[in-house]
């Protein structure tokens, strides 16, 4: 918010300069982001009065005035067309400067003597107006310097505030504040109510009372709009960055500064019927104040007559019902707009204004009678007219309850790290508006003013006594505190261990965005459709990823472009799914690996690496994570025929491996064989817990069998059958020969397998070994139709 200092300081003067006072707001919370002085650094300007305009004999656009400086009438030649006798205007006489060193000398424009320049705003660096002489009231008085006529002694200074300080967007706010950390009384303008002149009253009724239980109405008959906004009133919304329209417009828009509740005004001849609250319907257009037309939605909150739309409530009026120079009678509103309702919504039609600003953070819910009458008595002081009654309409259920907060002492004490003095405490909430409505054995009992939306916890209030009491004053301590170690499940492993295994196998950790390419998405996951975001940073990033392979083969592209030929890449992060209302987000673990196994030496080769190598490497980690997973062939839209293992824990799905498919590669246009995993994370870090078993003295037995069996029949499926049925003796497995040829038969295939047991007490016999070795070849011929090879 940008204010001019000298208006604040007509609320409350402390005896700082301008600096400590822009140090003492910044520490207290309402951080300064800027000042600059209100107009430019001139000399030598003064109230000049255009005595006489005549024609220039020699341009038509120049006219050759007689301009008096108080003490000299002297002639100037000016092309300002709002030149014209009787005008006060600032002059800058023969020997001024004017902003950027620009001095002022006699000339001779086409012939004509001219000593001295009648200046517009832009000139006296006041605003980028020149369109033409900056006109001074009439009772300006002649010859005094303009800069003490103007009061320019003055800097504008801009607030940077936090979202929940709305009660400081206004000059009654940031006056407040300046009071109470000076213990300065503040000096608010006497505000009373406009007794009616005439029984006219708006027919105001209230359609959507949740967005807003409170709206005031007031006619005001017979105004003069033509009328000149006051320069004193023009200069202080000048200095707090808004431009003067019309008074209308300027009594309303000061109204907004000075006590920070917005309002409006419509003609009264262009409302059909009465005003009404309510919800959009869908497709309804309105165009606005700034000729924009929009279509409404059916979340928007709208002023309407009988007939149509005429406002977005709490963001901007409409064009035809706004004020113009034809505007006879008036309707003034002052409303109160539910935050939650409002928020987003001048951003969802590409608008952000004055009063949108501060509904979206929160009006004091009560202050709106106040600004009607004050907006009332400046308006009959400029334009005359008659008011009308205060017509206010009020849903007291939907208006927000009052606030009773609890702030303990000795909590007090222990954030901020000092005792203050109880009394202290009482007077700092006191001048900050706060009431303490119960002095308790511990702490108080605080009442929130209206004003104060942003308090509603105890941390709220210790914040309120830190900052009035004084960030510096506070003493620097170290925190004391004990510290317990976090119970941790040991079967669950954490992710970090995930990561260092996957970097200790040659791998390196990506980190893409969440996200990402439709057409890749669409690719690689076509079976589920990604959820779009609503303001993406760009086309090719508008869609939250609904798996982690976009953003890794995206990657994959842009190191090939740059002639990397071995990638290695994992990466941890979220995947989003819509589930209904809501969107599930569930931790995964992918992988890519391209190009060589082993890097290029001396030693080895160049052989490129492959399923295989990729499923080991998965199976390690499953060691490491204590966890038993299967490997079984299947289909995946985005991975290549033939290619493709579904990954189950106890019979339930965990992830994918396999190779990229090649229509997929073509179209994403890489080279080389790409392999790609990605698990459930959550599915995968808990395995079993580690145990200490003695190893065994007693020798173990080997025993080797050869068997016969469909190629479609996988190892796994063979070793869980010879482990169901081998014994709790069994120490190891493993396969020594798979053969495959035309002695076999077509669709057949051979598999050498060893099994090793040992008992951990005693020497098995020959009798044992022979028992269970028999049980496993017959479980084989039964389950799976296996032979003995002879």
């Amino acid at each position: 918010m940008k204010f001019s200092e000298q208006w604040l300081r007509e609320w409350v003067n402390p005896e700082i300069g301008t600096q400590e006072l822009m140090d003492q707001i910044t520490m207290a919370g309402l951080e300064v982001d800027g000042f600059e002085p209100v107009a430019g650094d001139f000399t030598g300007i003064v109230v000049g009065e255009v005595q006489s305009v005549e024609a220039h004999p020699d341009a038509d656009k120049l006219r050759v005035c007689q301009v008096s400086d108080g003490s000299n009438v002297v002639q100037v030649v000016c092309g300002a067309p709002n030149v014209r006798q009787g005008l006060k205007v600032p002059f800058a006489v023969v020997g001024a400067v004017l902003p950027g060193n620009f001095k002022i000398k006699k000339a001779k424009l086409r012939g004509q003597p001219s000593e001295g320049m009648l200046c517009s705003e832009s000139e006296l660096g006041l605003s980028d107006n020149h369109d033409g002489l900056m006109e001074l009231p009439a009772d300006a008085p002649v010859g005094q310097a303009v800069a003490e006529y103007l009061k320019l002694n003055d800097v504008t200074i801009d607030v940077d505030l936090t979202p929940n300080r709305s009660d400081c967007l206004s000059i009654k706010g940031i006056a407040r504040e300046v009071g109470v950390l000076n213990s300065t009384q503040v000096e608010s303008p006497v505000i009373e109510a406009v007794d009616a002149v005439h029984s006219e009253v708006p027919d105001i009724r209230i359609e959507a009372p949740a967005g807003c239980p409170r709206y005031l109405g007031r006619v005001l008959r017979n105004v003069n709009i033509q009328a000149q906004t006051p320069l004193w009133m023009k200069e202080k919304l000048r200095r707090s960055g808004i431009r003067s329209i019309d008074p209308a417009v300027d009594v309303t828009n000061y109204v907004l500064l000075e006590l920070g509740q917005p309002m409006h005004a419509f003609d009264r001849d262009e409302l059909k019927g009465g005003i009404v609250v309510r919800m959009a319907s869908q497709g309804e257009k309105l165009v606005l104040l700034d000729g924009q037309e929009v279509e409404l939605t059916e979340q928007t909150l709208i002023i309407a007559d009988h007939e149509k739309p005429v406002a977005i409530a709490g963001v901007m009026g409409g064009e035809h019902s706004g004020v113009s120079t034809k505007t006879r009678d008036l309707v003034l509103e002052a409303a109160y707009f539910d935050p939650i309702i409002l928020a987003g919504k001048a951003r969802h039609y590409g608008l952000h204004t004055d009063a949108s600003h501060r509904f979206e953070r929160g009006v004091d819910y009560k202050l709106a009678r106040d600004a009607m009458e004050r907006a009332t008595r400046l308006l009959m002081d400029i334009v005359g007219g008659e008011p009308g009654e205060v017509v206010e309409v009020v849903s007291e259920e939907d208006l927000p309850a009052d606030k009773l907060v609890q702030l303990r002492a000795k909590r007090l004490t222990d954030v901020l790290g000092l005792e203050i003095d109880r009394t202290t405490v009482e007077e700092i909430l006191t001048r900050l508006g706060l009431h303490v409505e119960k002095l308790l054995k511990d702490g108080w009992e605080i009442s929130v003013p209206s004003f104060r939306p942003d308090i509603s916890i105890e941390e709220d209030l210790i914040e309120e006594v830190g900052r009035i009491y004084g960030y510096n004053n506070l003493p620097v301590t170290e925190p004391n505190g004990s510290l317990g170690l976090r119970p941790r499940e040991e079967a669950t492993r954490p992710v970090s261990a995930i990561r260092n295994f996957f970097v200790d196998n040659g791998y390196q950790e990506a980190i893409t965005y969440s996200f990402v390419d439709p057409k890749i998405q669409k690719l690689v996951d076509p079976e589920n459709e990604g959820i779009a975001l609503a303001n993406p940073i760009s086309s090719d990033l508008s869609v939250m990823r609904t798996s982690l392979w976009s953003g890794l083969l995206k990657t994959v592209a842009y190191n090939q472009n740059r002639q990397q030929p071995r990638i290695r890449l994992f990466e941890t992060g979220l995947r989003f799914q819509q589930d209904g209302e809501r969107i599930d987000q569930q931790p995964m673990l992918a992988g890519v690996v391209v190009g060589s196994q082993y890097p290029e030496n001396w030693v080895n080769g160049r052989r490129t690496a492959d399923f295989f190598d990729v499923k080991g490497d998965l199976e390690s980690l499953f060691r490491v994570l204590g966890i038993e997973i299967q490997f079984v062939g299947s289909q995946h839209p985005a991975l290549h025929p033939g290619q493709t293992a579904e990954l189950l824990r106890d019979g339930e799905h965990v992830g994918w491996l396999g190779t990229l498919h090649p229509q997929v590669q073509k179209n994403l246009e890489l080279n080389g064989t790409i392999l790609m995993f990605e698990l459930f994370l959550n599915s995968i870090v808990t395995g079993y817990v580690p145990n200490f078993k003695e190893i065994s003295k007693f020798p173990e037995v080997r025993r080797d069998l050869a068997i016969i069996t469909g190629s479609e029949v996988a190892f796994a499926e063979v070793e869980r059958v010879a482990r169901k049925h081998a014994g709790e003796h069994l120490t190891a497995l493993r396969a020594f020969d798979v053969y495959e040829g035309e002695s076999l038969g077509e669709g057949n295939r051979s598999l050498a397998l060893s099994l090793f047991w040992q008992h951990p007490e005693r020497t098995l016999n020959e009798d044992e070994v022979h028992s269970l070795f028999n049980g496993v070849i017959d479980a084989l011929k039964e389950e799976l139709g296996a032979t003995l090879r002879s």
